[in-house]
C-alpha cells in the first residue's frame, strides 16, 4: 500500500460502500431487538470486545513473531467489530440472522471507543520507544465514527427514506463490497511481495489459530448459555468473523503502516475459507435432520 490513492482514497471509499450496504440492510429494530434476547447479545460482545482480544494477545505471547509490526496488526484485526460479511456467512449457516445483525451493530459503536485503546496497548507492548506514534484518543474515535458509522448512518436513512431504491441497491452494493474487499485483501497482501511467503508463515498460524479458537468459543460459550443452536451459530461466526476491512483501513490510513495491513488481510483470507467449512458443516447437518424428520 505504497501508493497515496490506495491509502488515502481506495481504503477509505471501499470500506464506506462496504459500511453503506450494511446500513442499507439495517432498521432502528435492529437495534432495539438487542433487548429481545439479552443474553445472547451480552454473550457476543463480551466474546468480540473483549475475549478476541485477550485470545489474540495469548497467540501472540505463545507463538512469537519475528517482524512487531505483524502482531501490532493481529491486535489490530482482534480490536474490530464483526463485518457485513458475518450476517451473510450467519444467514447461510442456519443462524439467528437478526440477532447477527443486531451484534455487528452493537459491536460497531461499542469499538469506536475499545479501538485506539487496544491499538496504542499493542504498539507499546510490541513495538520499540520511539518505533511508533501513539493514536491520538479522540481523533482516532472521530475518524472510525466517520469512516464507519457515518456510512452505515446514510444506509439506514436511505433504507427508511426510500425503501424501493434501498432494496433495488441492496444486492449491487453488496456484490461491489466483495468485490471492493478482495481488492483491498489483494493490495494489502501483494504490496510487499519480496516478503510475502515470510509473513505468511509468521502471521498465517496466529490468524488461523485466532480464527478456529474464537469460532469454538463462541459456540461452546453459547451452549455453555443454554441459548438456541441458531443462536449459537451465531454467536460462533460473530466471534470469529471480523471486519478485516476496518483493520486495513486502521493500519494502512490512521497508522501509515502497510506491514500492519498483512495480518488482517491474511485473516480475512483464512476466514472465509473457515467460514465456507462451517456453511457446509451446517447445511449438511440441517440436511440430515430434515431426512430423519
Amino acid at each position: 500500500m505504497e501508493t497515496n490513492f490506495i491509502t488515502e482514497i481506495l481504503l477509505p471509499v471501499s470500506l464506506g460502500i462496504i459500511m453503506l450496504g450494511m446500513g442499507l440492510s439495517l432498521v432502528p429494530d435492529d437495534f432495539r431487538r438487542v433487548a429481545l434476547y439479552p443474553k445472547a447479545a451480552a454473550l457476543g460482545v463480551i466474546n468480540q470486545i473483549v475475549i478476541l482480544p485477550l485470545v489474540g494477545f495469548l497467540l501472540l505471547m505463545l507463538m512469537p513473531m519475528r517482524t512487531p509490526e505483524l502482531a501490532v496488526g493481529i491486535m489490530i484485526l482482534a480490536a474490530c467489530p464483526g463485518g457485513p460479511t458475518s450476517n451473510l456467512i450467519s444467514h447461510i449457516s442456519k443462524g439467528d440472522t437478526a440477532l447477527s445483525i443486531s451484534l455487528t451493530a452493537l459491536s460497531s459503536l461499542i469499538v469506536v471507543f475499545t479501538i485506539p485503546l487496544i491499538v496504542n496497548f499493542a504498539m507499546r507492548f510490541f513495538l520499540q520507544h520511539g518505533e511508533y506514534i501513539p493514536l491520538p484518543i479522540f481523533d482516532t474515535m472521530l475518524k472510525v465514527v466517520v469512516i464507519t458509522l457515518l456510512p452505515v448512518t446514510i444506509g439506514m436513512i436511505l433504507h427508511a427514506k426510500f425503501p424501493a431504491f434501498s432494496a433495488k441497491m441492496n444486492k449491487p452494493v453488496k456484490i461491489m463490497s466483495g468485490v471492493l474487499l478482495m481488492v483491498i485483501i489483494a493490495a494489502a497482501i501483494l504490496n510487499d511481495k519480496e516478503n510475502l511467503v515470510n509473513f505468511f508463515a509468521q502471521a498465517g498460524p496466529v490468524a488461523l489459530a485466532l480464527n478456529v479458537v474464537m469460532l469454538v468459543i463462541g459456540f461452546i460459550t453459547a451452549r455453555m448459555f443454554k441459548l438456541r443452536t441458531s443462536q449459537s451459530i451465531t454467536i460462533s461466526i460473530e466471534s470469529g468473523i471480523q471486519n478485516g476491512t476496518l483493520g486495513i483501513a486502521i493500519a494502512a490510513t490512521l497508522l501509515r503502516n502497510p506491514t500492519m495491513t498483512i495480518s488482517p488481510a491474511i485473516y480475512s483470507l483464512i476466514m472465509f475459507m473457515t467460514a465456507g467449512l462451517i456453511i457446509a458443516w451446517m447445511n449438511t447437518r440441517f440436511r440430515s435432520a430434515e431426512k430423519v424428520a
